[in-house]
C-alpha cells in the first residue's frame, strides 16, 4: 500500500511515499480502506513536533506512527474478533488529535479511538473535512454559556474552525458576525449572519457593536484589541496562545474577574464533539468549507499550502478507488 513515510519530526519535504506491508489487524482493531484524510493544523504539529511538550503526546523521541495524519473517513474491510460495534463494508471516519497515522491508503485503528459510521448524507471528502476544525470549534462553544441571541464576533469565518463555529453557532439561533477575505465572498454568500466583514477593507475591532463573545478562530488578534467590542463581562476566545502568549495567563487572572475576560478553550474528547457534528451533518446544519482536494501523493503540496494560513475551509487528500 501506499503511504507517507518518516521516522523522526521534521519539515515535510524529508516525508517520503512509499510501498508498504498492508497492516494487519489486531483482536482490537479495525483495518480500514481509507478514501479520504484532511491536512490541517493538528498535522502540523505532528509533522514537527512543536511545540516540544506536543511530543509526549504523539510520541517520544520519535513520532508514533510512520504515516502523518489525524482523521479519516473510509470503508471498514477488516476487524479483529474482538470488535463487535461494525461490520465488513461499513463506512466509517473519525479524528484523534494525538495522530492516527490515516495518510494512507489502509490504515489499522483500535475500536476504543473515536469511531463512527459516516452519515448516509455526505461523501467521504466531506466527513474527513468535518472533523478536525469542527472538533475545536465544538470545544470554543462549550467553555462558555451561549444562549439564543447572544451577539458573536468570529475572526476566521473561511478557517476550518471558524466556518464550523459560524454554523453551530447559527443551529443556536446566536446573532453571528464575521470577518473573511475578499476572494473568498462566494465561499459563504450564503451564511445567514447579521453581518460579513471584509477584513481586507474593514478593521473588525472598531466596529461600534458591542458583542458577547468574541470568537479569534485564527488567533490573528488580541484581547487587547478586541476589549473594545466587548460588552461589559464580554469574553474574548482565541485559538492561538497569543502575540506575547498572554492568553492563558489571562483566562487564569479571568478566573477571578467580572469584567472582560479571556477563556482559553483547551480541547476535550473527539467522541462528545464528533456525536455533536454528526448530528448537525445529517440534519443538514453544518457543510464543511472545503478549498481543494488533492491525491495522496500530493501530500507534500497540500501541506505547504495549509502551512502558507491562507488556505479557506479544509485541505482534504483522496485515495485511489
Amino acid at each position: 500500500m501506499k503511504s507517507t513515510y518518516r521516522t523522526v519530526y521534521g519539515r515535510i519535504e524529508n516525508v517520503e511515499f512509499r510501498d508498504l506491508p498492508m497492516p494487519e489487524p489486531k483482536a482490537n482493531e479495525l483495518l480500514i480502506k481509507i478514501k479520504a484524510s484532511s491536512v490541517n493544523r493538528t498535522d502540523e504539529g505532528g509533522l514537527l513536533g512543536k511545540p516540544y511538550i506536543f511530543r509526549f503526546f504523539v510520541g517520544w523521541p520519535k513520532p508514533r506512527y510512520v504515516a502523518t495524519g489525524t482523521d479519516f473517513s473510509g470503508v471498514l474491510v477488516q476487524k479483529g474478533e474482538e470488535v463487535e460495534d461494525f461490520e465488513i463494508g461499513d463506512e466509517l471516519y473519525g479524528f484523534l488529535d494525538t495522530g492516527l497515522g490515516t495518510h494512507a491508503e489502509y490504515c489499522c485503528i483500535a475500536m476504543d479511538k473515536p469511531i463512527f459510521k459516516k452519515p448516509k448524507n455526505i461523501s467521504h471528502e466531506q466527513a474527513a473535512a468535518s472533523l478536525e476544525g469542527a472538533h475545536y470549534a465544538y470545544y470554543f462553544l462549550e467553555r462558555v454559556n451561549l444562549k439564543p441571541g447572544d451577539k458573536v464576533m468570529v475572526n476566521g469565518g473561511t478557517g476550518a474552525i471558524g466556518n464550523a463555529a459560524i454554523q453551530m453557532l447559527l443551529a443556536r439561533n446566536v446573532n453571528v458576525t464575521f470577518t473573511y477575505p475578499t476572494d473568498s465572498y462566494e465561499k459563504i454568500r450564503d451564511l445567514k449572519t447579521e453581518k460579513k466583514i471584509d477584513y481586507l477593507k474593514e478593521e473588525f475591532t472598531l466596529q461600534d457593536t458591542l458583542f458577547d463573545f468574541v470568537f479569534d478562530a485564527v488567533g490573528k488578534s488580541s484581547f487587547g484589541a478586541c476589549k473594545r467590542i466587548l460588552k461589559e463581562g464580554g469574553i474574548y476566545i482565541s485559538s492561538e496562545l497569543g502575540p506575547k502568549g498572554e492568553n492563558i495567563p489571562l483566562s487564569i487572572l479571568g478566573l477571578f474577574s467580572k469584567g472582560k475576560r479571556v477563556v482559553f478553550p483547551l480541547p476535550g474528547n473527539p467522541k462528545n464533539s464528533i456525536a455533536y457534528v454528526k448530528s448537525l451533518l445529517e440534519e443538514g446544519k453544518f457543510v464543511p468549507l472545503i478549498d481543494r482536494v488533492l491525491p495522496l501523493e500530493n501530500f507534500t503540496e497540500g501541506f505547504q499550502y495549509m502551512l502558507t494560513g491562507q488556505k479557506r475551509g479544509s485541505v482534504v487528500l483522496v485515495m485511489e478507488s
